[in-house]
């Protein structure tokens, strides 16, 4: 999954201002205790975040 992928589902989900928020702000122990952008940062792919953000947030996870 490319990043402007990963982003756009993001923003589709979240609404665009409350999307980068979220990103910056919410640790998730499936992170490994990491936000969105550290998770990114360090080396996980955009495809492994999304679906971690999927399962923790109830947001339904589409394979395209």
């Amino acid at each position: 999954m490319r990043l402007t992928v990963f982003w756009q589902r993001m923003a589709d989900h979240f609404g665009a201002a409350y999307a980068d928020s979220f990103a910056r702000d919410h640790v998730m122990a499936e992170l490994g205790g990491r936000t969105v952008h550290q998770a990114l940062d360090a080396g996980w792919s955009a495809k492994e975040v999304w679906r971690v953000v999927c399962s923790s947030m109830d947001v339904p996870y589409d394979e395209q």
